[in-house]
């Protein structure tokens, strides 16, 4: 079959590799659309997966099109999507509720061959039916959409929160339709880039700016989310957060990204900084929001391109081209 693979650092390309073949507990699904991210960004530069060459992709939905001896939880041309999530379910975090801190941690298209290709192997269990008028296509929203769930699970945001997001890419305009879901004040967006924010305005955010500064709250805001990664974004949300607020790192930041906080202010102002890491106990939650409309795919997805792009469609995301991009196999 044909797949994309990172065979080594800052190398993707698009090749043939071996039909996947179920063991007792897995599927096969020919996978509809594959989405990227920032992770498989990570990837190309030699973070987060152990080992290449890797077929990438976590982000994807499809038709079941072979199963193992043991499956009877779906069957041969079911539609579905994917949690990429592989927990060993033994550690101390998978024990206390907290696969996705999983000492063993593993995903499908980061530790194990992903859904940049035609087909692609996942354990039944990973495996949520769609609905029939879900279009599959589109699916590949679902993952994204459940991180952003696991985002506001942390915040345990309470009504009424006045809300800055930083950053209006995929992760930010979803962050910010569950704020509105979520019962915020007001959402406000920052980005420096005015193409993305025309779609946060599209979406009907409260304000939008290429910096805080023009927003004119110098109380703050009760809640701050970075879905950048970017260091001086995430210094200067640090520097909004009003009092008992709460900053939420969100975004995938480098090894390497230092930022400095002011400990006595967190103290005296009780500011609370915590972070969200990918899924946990939300996924099935997320394709039922998405079922339901809360995400309007032809907005969120902006481009859709053949696999045999996929190294031209990793460079555009690079280059902050466009919203979400998704592959066609």
């Amino acid at each position: 079959m044909k797949a994309a693979v990172i065979e080594s650092v800052g190398r993707a390309v698009v090749t043939e590799v071996p039909d996947p073949t179920p063991g007792p507990r897995e599927v096969v699904v020919e996978v509809a659309a594959c989405g990227l991210c920032g992770t498989d960004l990570h990837i190309l530069q030699g973070e987060f997966a152990p080992k290449l060459p890797l077929v990438p992709g976590h982000e994807f939905a499809g038709e079941v099109v072979a199963v193992g001896t043991q499956v009877t939880e779906v069957a041969v041309g079911d539609q579905v999507a994917v949690d990429p999530s592989l927990h060993c379910h033994e550690c101390r975090y998978c024990r206390t509720g907290h696969g996705n801190l999983c000492e063993r941690w593993g995903g499908i298209g980061v530790t194990t061959a992903g859904g940049a290709a035609r087909y692609a192997l996942a354990p039944v269990a990973n495996c949520v039916k769609l609905p029939e008028h879900v279009r599959t296509q589109d699916a590949a929203l679902i993952e994204p959409l459940s991180c952003a769930v696991r985002g506001y699970d942390v915040l345990q945001s309470r009504l009424g929160a006045h809300v800055l997001i930083y950053g209006s890419g995929t992760m930010g305009l979803m962050m910010l339709e569950l704020a509105k879901r979520t019962g915020a004040a007001s959402v406000d967006v920052v980005d420096i880039n005015p193409a993305r924010l025309e779609t946060a305005e599209q979406l009907g955010v409260s304000r939008t700016a290429g910096n805080a500064d023009e927003l004119d709250r110098p109380e703050g805001w009760d809640v701050v989310i970075d879905a950048t990664g970017n260091a001086a974004a995430i210094q200067d949300g640090l520097e909004r957060v009003a009092k008992a607020g709460t900053f939420l790192q969100f975004g995938v930041a480098d090894y390497a990204t230092r930022v400095t906080i002011d400990p006595y202010r967190i103290y005296n102002q009780e500011i609370t900084i915590t972070g969200s890491m990918a899924v946990l106990h939300s996924y099935e939650r997320a394709a039922e929001l998405f079922a339901n409309g809360v995400l309007d795919p032809d907005v969120f997805i902006s481009h859709r391109l053949p696999l045999e792009q996929y190294p031209d469609a990793l460079a555009q995301f690079a280059a902050g081209v466009g919203r979400k991009i998704v592959v066609v196999p």
